[in-house]
């Protein structure tokens, strides 16, 4: 009998532990259902008194549908000169900035080798015109002396051959003589183009080779960008089209016109070149190579449902909007679209309210949802006089 003494024990014990845990379950329970409660309590008597310029309703409005463009200014016209024959450079006087004219003589190379070899060709091309004579001599008279019975035909066809041998050999040299004097015209090193000096890559008395660079010149009166688009965004772009850019440090913007697209997109990034022309404007500034601009291009119109950008809220994984329904704040998450300068505000396409709905700007802050809004009494109607003039 005494054997099931522990086996009670042990069920009062378990009794005991399950009681327990039932009644802090249930304590749990009526504390969050306390607190929940007070929440709503509290959010009945939280009333947000809200501004009329702090509610915007969403509306239907006409939109510039752009594409962001960005990248580097570059010159349309450039040249980087280098050196055609191996020497040593000398008369290099432009510095990075200088100005030059086309066809103006920027450096040279030492003549010395060019000259004698010139000398060396045309001293060959003489000696082979002497030869050139003195086989035609002999051929005029071997062609007398055919006539006259005295020499075999076979000699006059041989006298021939040394003619056409001796011709042959004038024109190799006269062709010689031609390259050396190319060679010796090289030696002096022009700019093909008007332009700027934009960088000196060598100093005078250095030894350079053939296809060295010595300068490199850019003609700064037309600059274009070099944007590239992924393949959504350049479907919609035509030659023509009109954008507007900013350069850092400067608030009026410069307008550019889309004059060039590339044919085929960039293997890997499957990116399309556009190239922009910035246009000339009386008060553009000073602009260089290589300077960082970004704007926007405008590819068309289109009629979209439209807020303000600033009243879409991002503090949770997909953005929202917190509009007055019923005198309450409720939240609605939203899906965003193309985006537009309008009055002095960025306006964004949004889908997910209604037409209509007031939209609460975003320096009101975060508000919990159910929130009770306290909204601008709207204005009178202005009433019409009873008594008119006639």
């Amino acid at each position: 009998m005494k054997r099931w003494i522990p086996w009670m024990a042990v069920a009062v014990i378990i009794v005991l532990v399950v009681g327990g845990a039932l009644r802090a379950v249930s304590a749990r329970q009526a504390q969050q259902k306390a607190l929940a409660a007070a929440s709503a309590s509290k959010a009945e008597k939280l009333v947000m008194e809200v501004a009329a310029d702090e509610l915007a309703p969403a509306r239907r409005q006409s939109l510039v549908l752009g594409v962001p463009v960005s990248g580097s200014l570059r010159a349309v016209h450039s040249a980087t000169i280098k050196a055609r024959v191996a020497g040593e450079l000398q008369g290099l006087q432009l510095r990075e900035g200088d100005s030059v004219r086309a066809g103006q003589e920027v450096a040279r190379i030492d003549p010395t080798d060019s000259e004698a070899r010139l000398r060396q060709a045309q001293q060959q091309a003489d000696a082979a015109k002497a030869q050139v004579e003195i086989s035609q001599r002999q051929f005029n008279n071997n062609s007398a002396l055919v006539d006259q019975g005295f020499i075999s035909r076979t000699a006059l066809e041989t006298s021939q051959a040394s003619l056409n041998s001796a011709k042959a050999s004038y024109q190799a040299a006269l062709a010689a003589a031609d390259v050396a004097r190319k060679a010796l015209a090289d030696t002096v090193l022009r700019s093909p183009i008007s332009g700027q000096v934009a960088q000196r890559l060598v100093q005078n008395g250095e030894r350079v080779a053939v296809e060295a660079r010595i300068l490199e010149v850019v003609d700064l009166s037309r600059l274009e960008l070099e944007a590239l688009l992924g393949p959504a965004d350049s479907v919609a772009v035509r030659v023509g089209q009109k954008a507007r850019l900013t350069i850092e440090g400067r608030s009026e913007p410069l307008q550019a016109t889309v004059v060039r697209i590339s044919p085929s997109a960039q293997p890997g990034s499957r990116t399309v070149p556009v190239y922009l022309a910035i246009d000339p404007a009386p008060d553009m500034p000073a602009l260089r190579q290589g300077l960082f601009v970004q704007g926007q291009l405008d590819v068309g119109r289109a009629e979209q449902l439209a807020v303000p950008l600033e009243a879409v809220r991002t503090d949770r994984p997909q953005p929202y909007v917190q509009v007055a329904e019923n005198g309450r704040v409720a939240h609605r998450a939203v899906r965003l679209g193309a985006r537009s300068q309008a009055g002095g505000q960025t306006l964004v396409a949004v889908e997910g309210v209604d037409e209509g709905a007031l939209v609460l700007a975003g320096r009101v802050g975060a508000l919990p949802e159910g929130t009770a809004l306290r909204l601008p009494e709207p204005a009178p109607a202005p009433v019409a006089s009873a008594a008119a003039k006639p």
